[in-house]
């Protein structure tokens, strides 16, 4: 893969197409196939990836490969020079991925697949390239009891990230690890370096409520200036409690890596000493709900496109299909946002449907039985749960379909 230009936010904002010209170069590049299809940018993918590189400062990235569940780009972002292991989201998947040649998988959630840990643990190989996240000692029991052979487990424990304010009684960010001063961390650690056949090399915290709320949503300005303020507290309490923890825990166990941020925070992240790689993924395809960042601009890659089917009336036309929310609270800000042409918008009696969905707006009057309408997805890797095939785009031309984790026979999520 060539080089990429690691080109500024400014740069890249200056030599980014205009929308209406990607529109009538994804409907060249399209024409010959039926809708609904789903596409990626290949220029916006390089430029986004660039971009992650340069904003993490020298550290390297581990794709988080949940957010582009597709082998050929998550071997495409690993070609670039930055670029560094995966991030996995389940045992199997991150054994399949091991199992395809990728050598350094960092399994970023707990599992209970005892049929994965039977098969990590009676090959060496696969033992030796993924890592799996630990903090309960009930899940230790869990892997004992699954193990098919004596191949070491390569563990990385997880630190809670969340910010406790009021004295713990308000809580934000994701609940996820139990483990949340140093001393939690550093006396699980004692626990797994003495039970036969682990060890711990790692540490993980992922920060979503710095990595992956924005800091700057049009038309909310109170809540987007509160965000900043929160979030300015959380990177300052959890940079400390952050390099307190790999302190001790460097006194129990060899680390070989410390692993924090995600797309949102790879700037602050990466700055921590304590922290020697960062994660992203979503940063890749840049879906809608990462467009409202002070720090950074991505470049929109990833694409589905949906065929108008009906004219119901003046300014109103029906595409097939598209209702594929994101994970996550329920919301307006789950659904995918009709892009191209601009000024569509959802009929707020129907929104996205499972089926056929109708969009209003003067744009619609525009649009003929067959054209489509361009979509962005909320969130980045769940697009790829819709369909079977991304198609790749090179200025007016697909130069390669490539197959999604689905259309390769697998729906690990």
């Amino acid at each position: 893969m060539a080089t990429l230009e690691a080109a500024t936010g400014a740069d890249r904002t200056a030599s980014t197409p205009s929308p209406a010209a990607d529109r009538a170069r994804y409907d060249r590049a399209t024409a010959h196939l039926d809708g609904p299809v789903a596409v990626v940018d290949l220029a916006a993918f390089d430029a986004n990836a660039a971009d992650l590189v340069r904003r993490a400062g020298g550290k390297p990235i581990r794709v988080a490969s949940k957010s582009v569940r597709c082998r050929a780009l998550l071997e495409r972002a690993l070609a670039v020079d930055g670029f560094a292991g995966v991030m996995g989201f389940t045992l199997a998947e991150s054994l399949w991925l091991a199992r395809s040649g990728l050598r350094d998988v960092l399994l970023a959630y707990p599992s209970s697949d005892r049929a994965g840990f039977a098969e990590l643990t009676a090959d060496p190989g696969l033992a030796a390239a993924v890592t799996v996240v630990l903090d309960d000692p009930a899940q230790l029991d869990l892997v004992d009891a699954a193990r098919a052979g004596s191949a070491e487990v390569r563990v990385c424990l997880e630190l809670d990230t969340s910010l406790h304010l009021l004295a713990g009684r308000v809580r934000v960010g994701a609940r996820r690890s139990p483990l949340r001063t140093p001393e939690d961390v550093a006396a699980f650690a004692e626990l797994v370096q003495h039970r036969r056949g682990f060890r711990v090399v790692g540490l993980m915290a992922y920060e979503g409520h710095v990595a992956g709320v924005g800091d700057a949503v049009p038309g909310r300005p109170v809540r987007s200036a509160l965000v900043r303020m929160m979030q300015a507290r959380a990177r300052a309490e959890l940079a400390g409690r952050r390099a307190a923890t790999v302190r001790l825990l460097r006194r129990v166990a060899e680390l070989e890596f410390v692993n924090g941020g995600g797309t949102g925070s790879v700037e602050s992240t990466a700055s921590e000493r304590a922290v020697t790689e960062v994660a992203a993924g979503s940063g890749l395809y840049q879906p809608q709900l990462f467009d409202h960042y002070r720090t950074f601009r991505g470049r929109p890659a990833a694409l589905f496109g949906q065929p108008v089917v009906r004219r119901p009336g003046v300014g109103v036309v029906t595409v097939l299909g598209g209702g594929y929310p994101a994970s996550g609270a329920a919301g307006p800000d789950r659904s995918p946002v009709p892009y191209l042409p601009p000024g569509l918008r959802y009929d707020p009696m129907e929104g996205a449907g499972e089926v056929q969905t109708p969009l209003l707006g003067a744009a619609a009057d525009d649009l003929l039985i067959g054209d489509r309408v361009w979509f962005r997805h909320a969130k980045a890797g769940e697009l790829c749960e819709r369909f079977a095939e991304l198609h790749l785009v090179e200025g007016d031309a697909v130069v390669r379909t490539v197959p999604t984790y689905r259309g390769e026979g697998h729906t690990f999520l």
